[in-house]
């Protein structure tokens, strides 16, 4: 029987759950300054995670996933490997995020990106005959590729084939024979009866001749020999497929190893599979991952897995430049690798996931099994939210459970989902996320709800509200009132205008009984949709992640100096803001020249290089295009004087883009190649320039 697209919508929401256990899990173990040895003797056995944090920062082996399966998007499901090298320059920021930086011939990322920006194309930027095999083969091949596989449920031919494809980015040889094996055993996993199945359709996918296969039967043998101690497995690792025979920071070859044994002795469950490919040491976080990736695909989820799973709370950091993809629900994208995965066999998504897909704001129906959604509460202790195993949405498989646990008159607190998020709210710098915000003032919040009181007089009232980012201001949006305990009751509001980010979106839950409080609040069907406007006073922001709140960016550097934007490069910079899937918008900016020949605005911003700007460049008033190239669309004359302050508007109304300086409209174009993207600023070539304000309004 074909899987349907429920099946297909849980095991890739499974199998993603499984892939940021295994991140997280082995993260903090992972610089080679944890041994084997040490994290043995310092740990013993494994079984939570080693690390509380605030937010989990983001991870390269989860940026990988997100970014990188893009290329089916912008240039269709039939995208090559030099499509896959164009979205890897597109969606990285030159060395913050996305990769380890690790230096040109160190880091292979690193090594093809240079190699890509130079305007090689792949799998040439990634070739054995470009970087050297050292390079080509290390553990990279593997770690980004799980989308590839969750793409193609039931297909591991073809997604041995796309996995090698973009894999080839950056590797080659074993490097790309990982690729193949790992997206061949996710996609097995969705129909497979064993484990050994999987691990076998995964190698039938690869050169049985080949160190991978080698490697990877290595541990088979020995496991069937000795299949109830994985660390003899692991000894015979080291003696005879460790790093000291492979070269180079994190050489795919004995980590292949690991991540076999890992999922042999876990035996198909996937908290046993963390924590072996945790403790088995080398490159844990993508060991663990990978293993956990396929596990998790198989076995579907499971309530073993809740001391794991319970901190992911439905939501991972990524750090690519489009900041609204940097929140990454997990749910909304296991729809859209859904969707991806159902074209790719030529059928028709749902209609209301096909929306989802270019969604401007968020849809949370709580379907997936013992989804969150990332929503939250504080106090924690008192106020708890969980899946709802007994309570379903109107329209949905399941619902948000708000455990309120004896509240004293008095007491009270807030249950919400974040649209935003700042440095304090993380305690660890990896991978150096940026944002921008999911919700703007003027879109619509709806929600429903349902009380189930167990003990307490009925006097618990509840108010919709939000939070301004900066100076955590609560902002009530309804009044209060008791919610109903007779069937589900629909709230709604806009969200207020103001030049704060708004970091919280919610509800307030207040108790002013005399007897205790004990019960449950139910949510479902939570969204943010319609248009916005965002503003950004620059007075009001802060800098942060090596930039300013409420903007990602790319090259220059940018600064808050005396309440302005200040921007200072010696090449082409930019810096972006607003949700990646505004339409037509204006974007208007209050901006000053400084220094240099470009100072524009952008809109439809999909990345580094798609998108377009207008503004002044090289003595003109102009609209560019840039695709990984630049294309000015129309031109005029203007002379920008240097310190001069301008009102720069660039609208874009479905493929009409329109200049206006200080009012007047100087110069249009037609162009309808991107349809939705984020705002900014940019500087095409080295100079200076302030902005006072910048707004982006949806029309």
């Amino acid at each position: 029987m074909p899987l349907t697209t429920t099946e297909i919508f849980d095991r890739i929401y499974a199998g993603f759950i499984g892939k940021a256990i295994g991140v997280r899990l082995g993260a903090p173990v992972e610089p080679t300054i944890w041994s084997y040895e040490r994290i043995r003797n310092t740990y013993g056995e494994v079984t939570q995670y080693l690390r509380d944090f605030k937010n989990f920062a983001a991870d390269d082996d989860t940026n990988g996933p997100v970014y990188f399966i893009r290329a089916l998007r912008d240039y269709g499901l039939k995208a090559t490997a030099a499509d896959v090298g164009r979205t890897w320059l597109n969606y990285a920021a030159e060395e913050h995020g996305m990769y380890w930086w690790g230096g040109f011939g160190n880091s292979t990322e690193h090594t093809a990106y240079k190699n890509l920006k130079s305007g090689m194309e792949a799998p040439e930027s990634g070739s054995i005959a470009t970087n050297g095999t050292t390079v080509a083969e290390q553990i990279g091949g593997q770690i980004f590729i799980d989308s590839w596989g969750w793409v193609n449920p039931g297909n591991p031919q073809r997604a041995a084939q796309m996995s090698a494809m973009a894999a080839s980015v950056a590797h080659d040889g074993d490097g790309l024979n990982g690729a193949r094996f790992c997206a061949a055993a996710i996609a097995q996993a969705f129909v497979a009866k064993s484990i050994d199945e999987i691990v076998e359709t995964g190698l039938s996918t690869i050169d049985a001749n080949s160190t991978y296969a080698r490697v990877a039967r290595a541990v088979i043998d020995f496991h069937r020999a000795n299949p109830a101690d994985w660390r003899l497995c692991r000894d015979t690792l080291t003696a005879d497929w460790g790093y000291d025979r492979y070269p180079g920071v994190c050489h795919i070859i004995p980590n292949a190893g690991v991540t076999v044994m890992a999922i042999l002795y876990g035996a198909g469950e996937l908290t046993r599979t963390a924590e072996i490919g945790t403790m088995a040491g080398w490159d844990t976080d993508c060991n663990a991952g990978n293993a956990c990736a396929i596990v998790g695909t198989f076995q579907g989820v499971q309530a073993s897995w809740d001391k794991y799973r319970k901190p992911i709370n439905d939501f991972v950091i990524a750090s690519g430049v489009i900041g609204t993809l940097n929140v990454v629900d997990i749910p909304s994208f296991a729809r859209e690798l859904t969707v991806f995965a159902l074209r790719l066999d030529g059928k028709e998504p749902p209609a209301l996931w096909a929306e989802d897909f270019e969604r401007r704001g968020v849809r949370f129906d709580f379907d997936a099994p013992g989804a969150t959604h990332a929503f939250r509460t504080e106090p924690f202790n008192q106020i708890e939210v969980k899946s709802a195993a007994d309570k379903q949405g109107p329209n949905s498989r399941g619902a948000l459970e708000v455990l309120l646990d004896r509240l004293e008159r008095g007491q009270g607190g807030r249950i919400f989902w974040k649209p935003f998020y700042r440095r304090a709210d993380f305690d660890d710098e990896r991978y150096r996320p940026m944002f921008t915000p999911l919700a703007d003032a003027g879109q619509t919040v709806k929600f429903k709800l349902q009380l189930d009181p167990w003990n307490g007089d009925g006097n618990l009232r509840v108010a919709p509200y939000v939070r301004r980012a900066i100076s955590g201001e609560i902002v009530e949006t309804g009044a209060w009132h008791v919610p109903s305990s007779a069937g589900w009751q629909d709230y709604e509001f806009t969200i207020p205008e103001g030049d704060e980010a708004i970091d919280e979106i919610g509800v307030l839950v207040e108790y002013f009984g005399r007897l205790k409080f004990l019960g449950r609040l139910y949510l479902a069907e939570f969204s943010v949709s319609g248009k916005g406007k965002l503003a950004i006073d620059p007075k009001t922001e802060k800098q942060e992640w090596g930039g300013i709140t409420r903007f990602t960016w790319n090259r220059g550097h940018w600064s808050l100096q005396d309440g302005v934007i200040h921007a200072h490069t010696a090449e082409d910079a930019d810096a972006w803001t607003g949700n990646g899937y505004l339409r037509d918008v204006t974007v208007t900016a209050d901006l000053t020249p400084l220094a240099g020949k470009s100072h524009l605005v952008a809109a439809r911003v999909q990345g580094t290089s798609r998108f377009y700007a207008a503004g002044f460049q090289d003595g003109e008033a102009v609209i560019l295009k840039q695709d990984h190239g630049t294309t000015v669309l129309a031109w005029a004359p203007f002379v920008v004087k240097s310190g001069e302050a301008h009102k720069l508007a660039l609208t874009v109304v479905g493929d009409k883009l329109t200049l206006s300086v200080d009012g007047k409209a100087l110069v249009s174009a037609t162009d309808g190649q991107f349809r939705y993207g984020q705002a900014g600023l940019r500087m095409a070539s080295a100079g200076r320039m302030t902005v006072a304000r910048l707004e982006v309004v949806e029309l």
